[in-house]
């Protein structure tokens, strides 16, 4: 389908903007590296070729009397005895880190937290654990997060925004009071005593951000509705007998879909940074799992390892500053003036 003059604009100017249109897809290498993570940083082989055979740990578990052991329990493939009774028939090929972000490393030369050396690029943390491989999952996890709750906020705001801008009145009345007296709460301490009463999880701590993470898309849709109900191919459609429903979602919402669109990497990098945080103080995700902000949070309990709090801010302002790069591209791919509107 060949794209419209105003489309070819829009991705022009969006290319214009170097550093926003490059570190669109530096996020995107990344983010395509993080998705294929268990491919990079796993504690068990790609594969391993035994007695004419070939297995694959990463994707199936094995016993270990598969390869000649003695016990029908899971494989340990970092086990010096099994390591060996696999290298009398065959061989194993290991991801490029052999951990994964729970691995626990028992052969440091000092005590954990051990610095950066040739088997830990970036050290280990106070439990012992890879900090490069807890990066690698902890980003994937973080972003994974961040784009869900955009999209069903995004989803969520434009429809309110949409129904009250299009039917004005003391529907959009009382409901701009709602927003005000909702959007007034202490979000954090109501995340803070939640995360306290329930089992925190990826899923509840998404449920509790999206319930106030919507409120920033309905003023930018509701100002576009306001302004477009009374043009007339609205009134037109509305003379025809075509449905409410209809009207706005088909007719009227794309129109209004363009501050939307430019609002969604800001939106994205709130997601991320919210979860951070409340890993950072210990309300989100599960202890064990791998987070930036528990990264953090390691870093600031092991003052004497600075290679903690080092690669969670560096990795936390990198990619923070990708998203705003990418929403400053954004906004000038939309921007009238640029345009030429």
């Amino acid at each position: 389908m060949a794209l419209s003059p105003l489309t070819h604009r829009r991705i022009s100017n969006f290319k214009a903007n170097r550093r926003g249109y490059w570190s669109l897809w530096v996020f995107l290498a990344l983010f395509g590296l993080s998705l294929f993570a268990e491919f990079l940083a796993n504690d068990k082989p790609f594969l391993i070729w035994y007695d004419g055979s070939a297995y694959f740990p990463v994707l199936q578990s094995y016993p270990e009397t598969t390869f000649g052991g003695e016990f029908p329990t899971a494989a340990d493939y970092h086990d010096t005895y099994l390591r060996e009774k696999i290298s009398e028939k065959g061989w194993m090929i290991w991801p490029l880190i052999p951990y994964s972000y729970d691995t626990v490393a028992w052969n440091l030369p000092t005590p954990a937290p051990s610095p950066p050396d040739a088997t830990h690029w970036l050290g280990t943390d106070d439990q012992a654990r890879d900090v490069l491989a807890g990066l690698i999952y902890g980003f994937r996890i973080s972003v994974i997060f961040g784009l869900i709750l955009t999209v069903l906020s995004a989803a969520v705001g434009v429809s309110a925004g949409a129904l009250q801008g299009f039917y004005g009145g003391w529907f959009d009345l009382l409901f701009q009071r709602f927003i005000e007296i909702w959007s007034g709460l202490p979000t954090l301490y109501i995340l803070i005593i939640m995360a306290s009463v329930i089992v925190p999880g990826f899923f509840t701590i998404l449920i509790l951000l999206l319930l106030f993470g919507w409120i920033g898309f309905v003023g930018v849709v509701r100002a576009e509705f306001l302004r477009a109900r009374n043009f007339d191919y609205v009134r037109a459609a509305r003379a025809l007998g075509v449905r409410d429903l209809t009207i706005i979602f088909r007719h009227v919402l794309p129109n209004a879909m363009v501050a939307t669109l430019t609002f969604l990497p800001f939106s994205l990098l709130g997601g991320i940074t919210s979860l951070t945080g409340l890993d950072y103080l210990g309300f989100g995700l599960p202890p064990g799992s791998p987070s930036l902000g528990a990264l953090l949070a390691q870093g600031k309990a092991n003052l004497q390892a600075p290679w903690l709090g080092l690669t969670g801010f560096f990795t936390i302002a990198v990619l923070l500053s990708l998203l705003v790069f990418v929403g400053e591209a954004v906004r000038d791919a939309f921007n009238p003036r640029k345009l030429g509107l």
